[in-house]
């Protein structure tokens, strides 16, 4: 079940390949992530100091929050990933100039994942080219219902 969806990166990205990744969040995140307050607009994903981090992700904690904790919204949240997948996405973004990107936030079996995308940027004219698909997929199904 997906929570959040970034649809601008589709918008700017070619999306080569998908994985799925865990996330380390604090408690107040995880209510706050179930209520819907979380926002994936301007996020991104940054390597550091043996690992990745989602960063720029915005999470509006809860009123009810705790008072004793003080909730930072947008601050670097790790990644969980194998060792496996670490070495071939910067293998990816070192030498090939891919960027990662993160997709959507959805539930797996109770647990919050992201799912986070190896991702080529978009020139003007390739945005321009997909706005034109789907603006002719939206037509032909227009008219093919109109004859109907």
């Amino acid at each position: 079940m997906s929570i959040a969806n970034n649809r601008k990166a589709f918008h700017d990205y070619f999306i080569e390949e998908q994985l799925e990744a865990g996330l380390v969040l604090e408690g107040w995140e995880v209510k706050a992530i179930r209520a819907g307050r979380v926002q994936l607009k301007e996020s991104y994903i940054h390597w550091k100091k043996d690992a990745f981090y989602l960063v720029g992700c915005h999470i509006t904690a809860l009123p009810t929050a705790s008072t004793h904790v003080k909730p930072n919204p947008v601050r670097a949240r790790k990644l969980l990933l194998n060792q496996r997948e670490i070495n071939k996405l910067i293998g990816k973004t070192e030498r090939a100039g891919y960027t990662i990107v993160p997709l959507n936030l959805h539930f797996t079996r109770g647990r919050i994942k992201a799912e986070i995308g190896l991702a080529k940027g978009k020139k003007l004219h390739d945005k321009r080219d997909a706005s034109k698909e789907a603006d002719w997929k939206r037509e032909k199904q227009r008219l093919m219902k109109h004859e109907r």
